[in-house]
């Protein structure tokens, strides 16, 4: 076990269980996508530019408007580095496993928690992916219990509040791990059939569906 998911311990399976996939959160497409520095970046410019217009049209002297304005990469720099780090600490306390039976997400900084989704609780998986190869994974789960939508946040889809959808989030060479989760519960699904719940359907075998995303 790696040094990366030390905080986890080794992932304990049974002995007919295979692991397939095993990875975390890439820290830069969390700062890009999660905590959205290139919006705080173009908010702090619209700042400097206001601050330079207004000082243009009072009339001070450009070298006092440049300065008041330049004041902003403080705090800009500050911002930026609080979300980097938190980019970096979600990445590093974050690990998501596949295995041949279900996904497992364990996450937290504080308190580590697991949250555990066998293949027969998947009634269906996506991907979206970006540019950079990186990419996210929502999977509709079926679950009598409802999820938490802050309790598992980033790992969820976004703006899914009634409906939770965990997500693993901004995963490095999506592409392979959405094609090694869809063999896994195409491979699973004849042998892992739902137990049939009292006035809910049975679902259908998992299927995984692709969403581009042109974003860098």
């Amino acid at each position: 076990m790696t040094a990366l998911f030390q905080q986890f311990g080794e992932l304990a399976l049974p002995k007919d269980e295979r692991l397939i996939w095993q990875g975390r959160p890439d820290a830069k497409a969390l700062a890009l996508r999660v905590f959205h520095v290139r919006l705080v970046i173009v908010y702090f410019a619209l700042l400097f530019a206001a601050r330079v217009a207004f000082g243009a049209f009072e009339h001070q002297p450009w070298l006092d408007v440049l300065a008041t304005a330049l004041r902003l990469a403080i705090p800009l720099a500050i911002v930026l580095t609080l979300l980097g780090g938190l980019a970096f600490l979600y990445s590093r306390t974050t690990r998501y496993s596949v295995t041949d039976r279900r996904v497992l997400l364990q996450f937290g900084a504080v308190l580590p928690l697991t949250l555990n989704i066998p293949f027969r609780q998947i009634a269906s998986a996506a991907v979206g992916k970006y540019a950079d190869g990186s990419g996210d994974l929502p999977l509709s789960v079926i679950t009598e219990q409802r999820l938490a939508f802050l309790l598992l946040w980033p790992h969820v889809r976004p703006w899914r509040l009634t409906r939770v959808e965990p997500m693993l989030r901004c995963v490095p060479d999506a592409s392979n791990v959405a094609d090694l989760l869809a063999k896994a519960l195409k491979a699973a699904s004849p042998q892992t059939p739902e137990p049939v719940v009292a006035a809910m359907p049975v679902p259908r075998p998992a299927e995984l569906t692709t969403a581009v995303a042109t974003a860098a």
